[in-house]
């Protein structure tokens, strides 16, 4: 007979987990604006043309869009520490291998491996919703969620002083260091999930999805070289339309698809996702202007700044963001994340709507990053938590996976869209095509156009109760009674498990009251967690069996205040007498 708590984190090492994690995908977000300071100079760099150089890039952007949803579902099956460990693992090799080349190819296959590293962000997302308690899971999404942006606004100046300095093979280094940095850090502080989901590895979806994103995104990314009506552009399209609709018939009917189609079809993880892809073109648009105009002479109506003074006149979005996160949990604990997801959308259009005045100071391109970084901040972080409200706990790592993926599929196609309007809006100022204040606003227009579509999206989400909390979707009528019971005032929760710690599903809990009546009953749901409402105050008794195990009958008493007492059962092994 066990009563115990729930495994969580406490003391030092539970305060400890969220900065880890969430210094992880600061780490991890550092590699994607790591060379965007020495991004022109990269043909010379590496003697090669500049189409070639480009690869440098978007070989990243591939590899990460591949791993973010193979990681977070290899995260669900095998644990997410481990996975997020081996993320870091890879991302530390490829910078080391990029910072002792300057061979293109080898540099490319570097900066492939680096790419990978992508999947530590929903690995990060699903870790903390499986050892955070309620009160405290809000703010720490928000922080993890908003990482991305924080480490890419934080790495543009500090990337800029080195690269002015010292040798540009110095960034990967570095890179590395704080990535070795990392898995020291998350291998001593943070606990491995115990949560499980059943089935086994979809290979043939990893390889069918991995087919299908790059025959869409290389276009995306070279369409502007190559040209969009060409027909190597419109036959990779036409290739991935082909690819990911045979490979989505495929997942549906597979018993443990790679990405569950079905939640992901969802209206609250469709209309999220789809979103996601909005906030992504945004946040991408005031990294690509903001730099260039900073940077730009003032003879060709740039600011005539330096590498290092306009990285940190960007890096104000990244601390914004980052003080976002406490500013988040407030108001979506009294609102709900819908409501501060329209909020943060609402905020960057006026940050992207009064940009468009302010682009003839210095000055006035901090005040852009501070109000655009707040916004994005509050968009950034709202997304997590519509997701984890939205699919059994379970599918954590893989849901935020897909999401992340979208939102890398709006900066892919930002970087894209506008490359080609400051390309087309270009003057020749001594045989080299200038960026221009009008293509400037211009792009400021799409971000506009993208933040406007998000916000159409985000209010035909579902609303939620002020009160609302992330929990559980259910995703059978076990747990649908589970999710009910959850939000009751009173009652015990908490997850049986059998001799050797692992969740045991399906499980019959009875609530017995002191006069030996029932007073309830439930069966755990596939992660062996289940939720009882008490009718009263008083000592109880939470009888569990399942097949296969020995009967626990482990006494409870409830106060009748605060929230869910939680008590966890261990199940003994059944004995078989001759």
């Amino acid at each position: 007979m066990t009563q115990t708590t729930p495994a969580r984190p406490s003391g030092r090492a539970g305060t400890a987990v969220v900065p880890v994690l969430a210094f992880a995908g600061i780490v991890v977000a550092v590699m994607q604006t790591l060379l965007v300071p020495v991004v022109k100079d990269l043909p010379r760099l590496l003697d090669t043309a500049p189409a070639d150089a480009n690869w440098v890039l978007t070989s990243t952007l591939l590899s990460g869009a591949v791993a973010t949803p193979v990681m977070g579902r290899l995260g669900d099956l095998f644990g997410k520490r481990r996975m997020l460990v081996a993320s870091l693992a890879v991302m530390v090799v490829g910078a080391l291998v990029s910072a002792f080349t300057s061979d293109l190819l080898v540099m490319i296959a570097g900066r492939t491996l680096q790419g990978f590293a992508m999947g530590a962000i929903p690995l990060g997302i699903g870790l903390m919703r499986d050892m955070l308690p309620r009160e405290r899971l809000g703010s720490a999404m928000a922080l993890m969620s908003s990482s991305i942006g924080v480490g890419g606004g934080l790495a543009l100046p500090a990337a800029a002083l080195v690269a002015q300095h010292t040798d540009w093979h110095a960034l990967y280094l570095g890179a590395a260091g704080l990535g070795v940095l990392a898995i020291a850090l998350t291998l001593a502080v943070v606990p491995e999930s115990p949560l499980r989901a059943k089935g086994s590895f979809d290979l043939p979806g990893a390889l069918g999805l991995t087919a299908g994103l790059l025959l869409f995104l290389l276009p995306v990314s070279k369409g502007s070289d190559w040209g969009w009506t060409s027909g190597t552009t419109l036959g990779l399209f036409g290739a991935a339309a082909v690819v990911l609709l045979l490979w989505a018939l495929m997942e549906l009917r597979v018993a443990a698809p790679l990405v569950d189609l079905r939640t992901t079809a969802r209206r609250e993880v469709l209309l999220t996702n789809l979103a996601s892809i909005m906030v992504g073109v945004s946040f991408f648009v005031v990294s690509l202007v903001l730099p260039q105009l900073l940077q730009l002479p003032t003879a060709s109506d740039g600011l005539g700044q330096s590498m290092v003074v306009a990285g940190l006149c960007v890096a104000p979005l990244g601390l914004t963001m980052m003080f976002t996160a406490p500013v988040y949990a407030r108001l979506s604990a009294r609102y709900g994340p819908k409501v501060t997801l329209i909020i943060g959308l609402l905020v960057i259009a006026a940050g992207y709507g009064g940009g468009l005045g302010l682009m003839s100071a210095a000055w006035q391109t901090v005040v852009t990053s501070v109000v655009l970084g707040a916004g994005i901040g509050l968009a950034y972080s709202s997304l997590p938590a519509l997701i984890v409200g939205a699919v059994p706990a379970s599918e954590t790592g893989a849901a935020n996976g897909l999401n992340t993926l979208m939102r890398s599929i709006g900066t892919s196609v930002s970087s894209a869209v506008i490359g080609m309007v400051l390309a087309n809006t270009s003057d020749a100022v001594g045989g080299v095509a200038v960026p221009t204040l009008h293509g400037f606003r211009v792009s400021f227009g799409i971000a506009t156009a993208a933040v406007a579509v998000g916000l159409v999206l985000a209010l035909f989400l579902p609303g939620r109760r002020p009160s609302d909390h992330p929990r559980l979707r259910a995703s059978s009528e076990e747990e649908a009674n589970l999710e009910r019971a959850r939000e009751a005032l009173r009652g015990f929760r908490g997850r049986v498990l059998d001799a050797s710690g692992a969740p045991v599903a399906r499980a019959r809990v009875t609530l017995i009251d002191r006069h030996g009546r029932r007073a309830g009953a439930t069966v755990t749901a596939a992660d062996g967690t289940y939720a009882l409402a008490v009718p009263a105050q008083g000592p109880y008794v939470l009888a569990a069996r399942a097949p296969g195990h020995g009967p626990l009958a482990s006494p409870a008493t409830h106060t009748g205040t605060g929230d869910c007492v939680a008590v966890d059962l261990s199940l003994p092994p059944e004995t078989v007498t001759a």
